[in-house]
């Protein structure tokens, strides 16, 4: 058996999430399917990141294992059965057949981008925000951010997390044409986490929090304190990065 690793993209709006949940059209679901159909045996996939209904990805990688020999056009076949919301961008051979996609990954980034425009264009792919802010306090909460590992108060409950503890390398806000965006990178992230970042810090950009009340609720370590109120098509996962040398593109 080889271990095998797809890189993949795609519009979150078309499916319920990444991760299987039975027949519920998910990412993982369909590319069980193609995979399966394609290699004519069972294959079941193993995700790196979990995304929720709604959030892109512009990089998830997905590993699997099969003894059938894989073609030059396996990529090309591959995209032809997969719905048109997933594509996939690049086959590896990991270097360790224990390679494991979620948990060998030693950085996640995402990015959560606003538009405060009315643009048609922008529908599903970023979040509508009207609202006037102080960019002054994103920038300070951005940076604030930086300064703490536990990130329980951006958890939402029934996780099954071992640890709320997690290094955040990059936390900043910047402007993208007539975009507001907001780029975050980590070793992990903790469910909901970026959103509840996103949500949390506009609210104290509109005055609904202090700077000093931004640091007492991620001090409280309580989520109830939080705000998670933004959706999810604003969000993306943009890139995952794993130790040099251990993929093989093919």
């Amino acid at each position: 058996m080889i271990r095998y690793v797809l890189e993949v993209m795609y519009d979150g709006t078309h499916f319920h999430g990444s991760q299987l949940q039975g027949n519920t059209p998910t990412v993982q679901l369909a590319l069980n399917k193609a995979l399966s159909t394609l290699l004519r045996e069972p294959i079941v996939t193993f995700g790196a990141s979990r995304t929720d209904e709604g959030v892109h990805a512009l990089a998830n990688y997905y590993h699997f294992d099969t003894a059938t020999p894989i073609s030059a056009t396996f990529c090309y076949n591959l995209n032809a059965l997969l719905p048109a919301a997933l594509a996939v961008k690049q086959l590896y051979q990991s270097v360790q057949p224990e390679f494991n996609a979620r948990f060998d990954a030693i950085s996640r980034t995402y990015r959560y981008k606003i538009y405060k425009g009315k643009n048609p264009f922008y529908h599903q792919r970023a979040l509508y925000y009207p609202f006037a802010l102080q960019e002054d306090l994103l920038h300070q909460t951005a940076d604030l951010l930086k300064q703490y590992t536990d990130f329980e108060s951006f958890s939402k409950r029934n996780t099954q997390t071992y640890t709320f503890k997690c290094t955040l390398w990059d936390s900043y806000w910047e402007h993208q044409g007539d975009q507001l965006h907001y780029v975050v990178r980590a070793n992990r992230f903790l469910r909901g986490m970026v959103r509840g970042l996103v949500s949390t810090q506009l609210q104290t950009a509109r005055g609904r929090f202090s700077l000093d009340d931004f640091k007492a609720i991620i001090e409280a370590k309580n989520c109830t304190r939080a705000d998670f109120s933004v959706t999810g098509h604003g969000l993306y996962l943009e890139q995952i990065a794993y130790p040099e040398g251990s993929l093989l593109p093919l």
